[in-house]
């Protein structure tokens, strides 16, 4: 009987088919300062040369949405801004007058994507272009043609055959299917409508230097575990995808503990019915299966893209808010598209400061592995009118808190007003407002420190196996609200999770989140800089640890304990708990339990041991520490290639101004590299103590130089 493929084994077949489909030479390529310009420009409508990095400081202007006579002005504000990049949609349902028939601006100027474009690159600025099919934008249909959200083949579909409805405003619809073969017939030929305009204007001929593939692809946010889909193409897809899973029929009946299925009959389960842990291979196939759905079709678009000679410039994607609860998985995403991307669209408040600092510690560690730049590939600059509003506060805290937990590129998400959107810091006619000055002083801030360079580094990974997660998904206990909305809300399993144990004994996914907050709570109080590393890209996320802590809760696939076991005889410290796994990532019991010599198993029975532990391995382990005297203040150090510090962020989400006690090690002066009225601009330390009293004012982040 063949053996169940690993998902390293699947990872290596996706990677050979996306190198086979991507043999063309790049004219740009993403490298963790941002993007090198391969190839000299050969047009006065690409800027930049050959050789150059080009910062990732982008910013998002819809040009369908302006007269074209302000687009000048409002690109001339975004440059002064210090932003090198236009970000913009091109919508397909705006475009598209009839099925088959586009205006690019035959008829309508401000449809003129063509001219626009070169304007960018007329002013000296590159240009990120996203053609969707989904674009979101806070449009109608999310910027899909009516005609094809109400074709019935290209509709997702519920367990009972019925369409997906997304119960949006200002109009409710059904969303696509990304199993249709129907729908991405479609996508091909608007991309190949597309590439028509769009392809002689990609670098080095145009300013395009980026695209994107869809839009927060989270299943158009109809994400829970059993909302979709189960269109009969995507019931062909997961056939498929348990036949390359478990090779063998009888391999796919243990699994799923059932004599009388085959892959030709198989059924996904419509809601979750697991009363033991031996019924939840099914529904954890189900979850798995969901992620390699998106990433199916990431592939499947970005072909479609190549086929319309849209192909020499590197692709992106975008994760949602909430993305650790959806099915989206970074890991198996970038096997087809070059950068991911998270969405950021949050309150200052010490909450939310919470979200920021997991999500972005995971988005850097996994980019510092795969040698990319972590980006913001929407920061929030202002909101849509029908979001609980943000503030000039909101925004500005959002993207320096981001960049201060490892973030190196952002767009603001909208540089220009426009229709539904509330508060960008450059007006529909191009003129600036009073948060404009404020982005541009960070801009400026951000090259004089030559911040796209420098790293944060956390030797401490916390780990939640991906396994765990799918778990807490299917287990969500409410319904009607998706388990992102939770995480959104800085929620997680503890709050959202089915208290059943299914005989494991323990109710693996609160057990999971406790044993890793416990770590987290302890490193946070002695300033231990860390970050999470998220399951199936634990091995390029550990690149640069000292420490790893891994819950064990639940079970734990084979493949994760190899890459700990390597860990560790590369000489980091790799603790595991609460217990030695005797279970596998599908929850299901092993022979034996999984060999864990060498690894150190922590019970945690009293969460008190974490803080022992931190203790104890500042000493043994030399490891960092910037330590604050007032609660929910926060300190980062960011360092050059050298790991010599340059830039520490202090960070207050709190609603109170503070006065805070920091340390910084051998810092001798922090130079405030944003002024504040009535702020003193040097901090030297208090004599003998070595120690700095900074003042944060609320829902703030002061931003200084190291001097040491």
């Amino acid at each position: 009987m063949k053996r169940q493929r690993s998902s390293s084994d699947r990872s290596a077949q996706r990677r050979t088919s996306r190198s086979s489909r991507s043999s063309r030479p790049k004219s740009v390529e993403v490298r963790p300062e941002g993007l090198l310009l391969v190839d000299a420009a050969e047009s006065p409508h690409a800027p930049g040369k050959k050789g150059e990095i080009v910062p990732l400081w982008a910013g998002a202007m819809h040009y369908w949405r302006h007269a074209p006579e302000d687009w000048g002005p409002c690109l001339d504000a975004m440059k002064a801004m210090g932003l090198r990049l236009v970000d913009t949609y091109v919508p397909w349902g705006v475009h598209e007058t009839a099925q088959g028939t586009f205006d690019f601006g035959e008829r309508y100027g401000r449809l003129d994507v063509a001219r626009f474009i070169r304007l960018c690159g007329e002013k000296g600025m590159h240009v990120i272009a996203r053609p969707g099919p989904h674009i979101n934008a806070e449009l109608t249909y999310f910027g899909l043609p009516e005609r094809v959200v109400w074709e019935r083949e290209c509709q997702a579909r519920t367990p009972r055959d019925n369409p997906v409805i997304l119960p949006l405003v200002p109009v409710a619809f059904p969303v696509p299917s990304y199993a249709s073969d129907a729908f991405h017939d479609e996508t091909a030929l608007w991309f190949e409508a597309c590439g028509r305009v769009l392809a002689p204007l990609l670098y080095p001929h145009g300013p395009i230097v980026m695209l994107q593939v869809d839009n927060e692809g989270a299943l158009y946010f109809r994400d829970g575990p059993y909302d979709q889909d189960y269109h009969p193409d995507a019931i062909r897809l997961f056939r498929s995808f348990l036949r390359e899973k478990y090779s063998s029929v009888t391999s796919l009946r243990d699994a799923w503990n059932d004599t009388s299925i085959t892959f030709a009959n198989v059924s996904p389960p419509v809601r979750f019915d697991a009363k033991v842990a031996v019924d939840l291979a099914r529904h954890l196939d189900w979850m798995e299966f969901h992620e390699h759905l998106l990433a199916e079709a990431m592939g499947r678009f970005d072909q479609a893209l190549e086929n319309a000679a849209l192909t020499t410039v590197p692709t992106l994607h975008n994760f949602p808010l909430g993305e650790a609860a959806t099915p989206l998985n970074a890991s198996r995403m970038a096997e087809v598209v070059d950068l991911i991307g998270l969405d950021y669209y949050h309150p200052a408040n010490p909450q939310h400061h919470m979200t920021i600092l997991r999500r972005t510690g995971e988005l850097a560690t996994r980019c510092e592995g795969r040698q990319v730049p972590p980006f913001g590939a929407e920061v929030g600059a202002g909101f849509p009118p029908f979001f609980p509003p943000l503030d000039d506060k909101d925004s500005l805290y959002a993207l320096m808190s981001a960049l201060g937990y490892g973030l190196r590129g952002f767009n603001l998400y909208m540089a220009v007003d426009r229709d539904r959107w509330v508060g960008a810091p450059i007006d529909v006619h191009g003129m600036p407002r009073r948060l404009a000055d404020e982005y541009h002083a960070l801009i400026e801030a951000l090259d004089k420190v030559q911040f796209n360079t420098l790293l944060r580094a956390t030797p401490v990974k916390l780990v939640v196996p991906r396994a765990l997660r799918r778990l807490s998904r299917a287990t969500h206990a409410f319904g009607p609200v998706t388990p992102a909305a939770f995480h959104i809300a800085g929620a997680g399993p503890l709050e959202s999770c089915l208290e059943e144990d299914f005989g494991l004994g323990e109710v693996a996914p609160i057990v999971g989140e406790s044993f890793v907050r416990a770590f987290e709570r302890a490193l946070l109080a002695r300033g231990v800089p860390f970050s999470y590393a998220g399951g199936e890209s634990l091995e390029m996320s550990i690149t640069s640890a000292s420490w790893i802590v891994c819950t064990t809760a639940g079970g734990l696939k084979a493949d994760v304990l190899s890459s700990l076991r390597a860990a560790k005889e590369r000489g980091i410290v790799v603790t595991i708990g609460p217990r030695i796994p005797d279970r596998d990532g599908s929850m299901r019991p092993l022979g034996k339990p999984h060999d864990v010599r060498g690894l150190e198993v922590e019970a945690l029975d009293d969460p008190s041991r974490a803080d022992i532990l931190v203790a104890r391995r500042i000493d043994e382990l030399s490891l960092p520490a910037y330590p604050v005297d007032v609660p929910d203040v926060h300190v980062t150090v960011h360092e050059d290639a050298a790991r010599v510090p340059r830039v520490a962020f202090v960070m207050n989400p709190t609603s109170a101004a503070v006065a805070a006690t920091i340390g910084l090690g051998r810092t001798k002066t922090l130079a405030d590299l944003l002024p504040r009225p009535r702020a003193q601009s040097h901090i030297e330390p208090h004599a003998g103590t070595g120690a700095f009293v900074v003042e944060v004012p609320a829902r703030t982040v002061r931003m200084f130089a190291i001097e040491s």
